[in-house]
C-alpha cells in the first residue's frame, strides 16, 4: 500500500476496523451478560439486547481519552500508515477468532494493541513505541483484574454483613432487581472503554491520510459508527464464552452477580476516565473470582481461572506476531 490510499481502499480499511469492532462486541458479549445470565435474572436473548443498548449509548457518558491513547499514545502517530493499520487489525481479528472458537475469554483490547505494536515495530523498530502510554496499558493488564477482584470481594463482604439477618429468599429477590442496574453499569463501562479502541484506530488512519484538519481528534461519525458496530456485535453474543465466564469459574447467585458487575463497572469507569485501555475480560474475570473467593476459596475453579490467565499472557505477543506477518504480507502483494 502507498502512504496515500485511494478512497475505495480507505473505506475498505475502515470497514475492516468496524469488523474488528463488531467481533470485539461479539467476543466480549460474555463480559457484560455472563453474570446476569448465569443467575437466571434474564434469558440470554434479552440479556444481549439489554447489554447492546447500553454499549451503544456509552458515548453519552464518557470522554474520548481512551481513543486518544490508542491513536497517539501506544506508538508514534507519525509511523502509522494503512499497512500498519491493516496489520494491527488483522492481528487482533485473527486472535479474536481463534480464542472465540475455543471459548477462551482473551482480551480483544490487548489483541489490538499487540497487533498495532507488532506491525509498527516491524516497520520502524522499537523506537516507535510510546513507552509512557504503553507502560500504563501494560500495568493495567495486572491492575485491572486485581482492582476488579478487590472491589468485588469488598462489596461482597460488606453487603453480606449488612444483610446477615435477612432470609436467603428476600436477598435473592432484592438482588435480582438490582442486577439490572449493575449489568447496565457494566455494559456502559464496556462500551465506553472498548469501542474507543476502534475509534482511535480509525481516527489515526484518517490523520495519516490527511483527512483531519486542526490536529488529531475523533470525528463524531466515527464515534457513532464504532458504538453501533460494537452494539451489534454484542447483540449476536458469544455463547461459548458466556458458559466459561458465567458458570465454569464459579457458580453465582444474584447477590454475587451484583457485586461482580458493580466492582467491574467501577474499575472500567476509573480506567476510561484516566484514558487507559483496559481489558473488560480481565476486569470481570477478576471480579467473578473475587465474589467466589469471598464465599470460600475452594468454590473457585482455579484451573479454569489459570487457563484464562495463560491466555492473557499469550494474547499480546501472539497478536503482535500475527500483526507483523500481515504487515509483511501486505507489502508483498500491494
Amino acid at each position: 500500500m502507498d502512504a496515500t490510499l485511494a478512497l475505495p481502499l480507505l473505506i475498505g480499511l475502515i470497514g475492516v476496523a468496524l469488523l474488528f469492532d463488531f467481533l470485539n462486541g461479539l467476543h466480549d458479549a460474555a463480559n457484560s451478560i455472563a453474570t446476569i445470565v448465569s443467575t437466571r435474572v434474564l434469558r440470554p436473548q434479552y440479556a444481549v439486547a439489554w447489554a447492546a443498548f447500553f454499549n451503544f449509548i456509552a458515548f453519552l457518558f464518557f470522554g474520548l481519552h481512551v481513543a486518544q491513547t490508542i491513536g497517539t499514545g501506544i506508538v508514534d502517530a507519525g509511523v502509522i500508515d494503512p499497512r500498519v493499520v491493516f496489520g494491527a487489525l488483522m492481528g487482533a481479528i485473527a486472535w479474536n477468532v481463534i480464542t472465540w472458537l475455543f471459548g477462551i475469554p482473551s482480551s480483544s483490547s490487548h489483541a489490538l494493541i499487540g497487533g498495532l505494536l507488532g506491525a509498527a515495530i516491524t516497520k520502524a523498530g522499537a523506537g516507535v513505541v510510546v513507552w509512557s502510554g504503553f507502560g500504563k496499558t501494560a500495568a493495567a493488564i495486572v491492575l485491572s483484574p486485581l482492582v476488579g477482584f478487590s472491589l468485588a470481594l469488598l462489596l461482597m463482604l460488606i453487603v453480606s454483613w449488612l444483610l446477615v439477618r435477612q432470609t436467603p429468599f428476600s436477598v435473592d429477590n432484592a438482588f435480582r432487581s438490582l442486577q439490572f442496574v449493575s449489568a447496565s453499569l457494566y455494559s456502559l463501562g464496556h462500551g465506553g472503554n472498548d469501542a474507543q479502541k476502534t475509534m482511535g484506530i480509525i481516527a489515526v488512519l484518517l490523520y495519516s491520510q490527511g483527512y483531519m484538519e486542526g490536529g488529531f481528534h475523533v470525528p463524531f461519525w466515527v464515534v457513532i459508527t464504532c458504538q453501533a458496530a460494537m452494539g451489534l456485535g454484542t447483540l449476536f453474543g458469544g455463547w461459548r464464552i458466556v458458559h466459561t465466564m458465567g458458570s465454569r469459574i464459579t457458580r453465582l447467585t444474584p447477590l454475587q452477580g451484583f457485586c461482580a458487575e458493580t466492582g467491574g463497572a467501577i474499575t472500567l469507569f476509573m480506567a476510561t476516565g484516566l484514558g487507559i485501555p483496559v481489558s473488560t475480560t480481565h476486569t470481570i474475570t477478576g471480579a467473578i473470582v473475587g465474589v467466589g473467593a469471598a464465599r470460600r476459596v475452594s468454590s473457585v475453579r482455579w484451573h479454569i481461572a489459570g487457563s484464562i490467565v495463560i491466555a492473557w499472557v499469550v494474547t499480546m505477543p501472539a497478536a503482535g506476531l500475527i500483526g507483523a506477518a500481515f504487515y509483511l504480507l501486505c507489502g508483498l502483494f500491494l
